[in-house]
């Protein structure tokens, strides 16, 4: 990777989940820094994302049946994507080049308190030089108090509905348990994102909101989430 490969502090990136050819979500978000290891992106109220309307409606209700429907619609192919504006929470992001999950560190975007680490466990991202990153979300997390004294997982009955569905086969389901594994280490070692503890920073007020390209939800390379790469 050259100098030109990476993004630069202060540009805007979308990340986008993409299944089958198709964007599943996508946010822009404040690049901070990049390594060509670890990308470190910053995302917090007022910025508007695009996610699949049953999400959003999930979400906005608390309605459960809805948030499962969601699930089975992206095996099925048949979401339909809406804009979303993000409220109360701002994040520090960190996207660890080939691994099988992210870190993020929720904080309260009025207070700044510490409200957790976020482990999420999705696909190897893939870089569109200039543009963003590309992945998908497997569902999965580990959350861990932000002075890392305890952690529980989340969601894990929304991956078992994946692999019901036949979305997370028996190749991607050993990668996460890997992965989990790995996750745990990072905790109990304190490495990784974690190593200098909970990250002191909140947004820039000169910030512009960062926003979505009017193509952010182009069709992508359907082989670049075929579980046979990797990807």
């Amino acid at each position: 990777m050259t100098d030109t490969d990476l993004f630069q502090p202060g540009t805007t990136l979308v990340r986008r989940d993409v299944h089958a050819g198709r964007v599943w979500t996508a946010m822009p978000q404040r690049v901070v820094d990049d390594t060509g290891h670890v990308l470190t992106v910053a995302y917090w109220p007022g910025i508007e994302s695009l996610a699949p309307t049953t999400w959003i409606t999930s979400t906005r209700s608390g309605d459960d049946v809805t948030r499962k429907q969601g699930l089975e619609d992206l095996a099925a192919g048949t979401w339909t994507l809406g804009r979303y504006r993000w409220t109360g929470t701002a994040l520090l992001s960190y996207f660890l080049a080939g691994e099988w999950f992210s870190v993020h560190c929720f904080q309260d975007a009025a207070t700044r308190e510490p409200l957790r680490w976020y482990v999420n466990f999705e696909k190897p991202y893939q870089r569109r030089p200039g543009v963003g990153i590309d992945t998908l979300d497997l569902c999965l997390d580990l959350v861990i108090a932000p002075d890392l004294s305890g952690h529980h997982w989340k969601d894990q009955a929304e991956y078992a509905q994946l692999r019901r569905l036949g979305l997370i086969d028996d190749y991607l389901h050993r990668q996460v348990e890997r992965a989990r594994g790995r996750a745990i280490s990072m905790l109990d070692d304190r490495t990784g994102p974690l190593a200098a503890g909970w990250p002191a920073w909140a947004p820039d007020p000169s910030w512009p909101l960062p926003e979505l390209p009017a193509d952010a939800d182009a069709d992508a390379d359907a082989d670049a989430d075929d579980p046979a790469t990797g990807r």
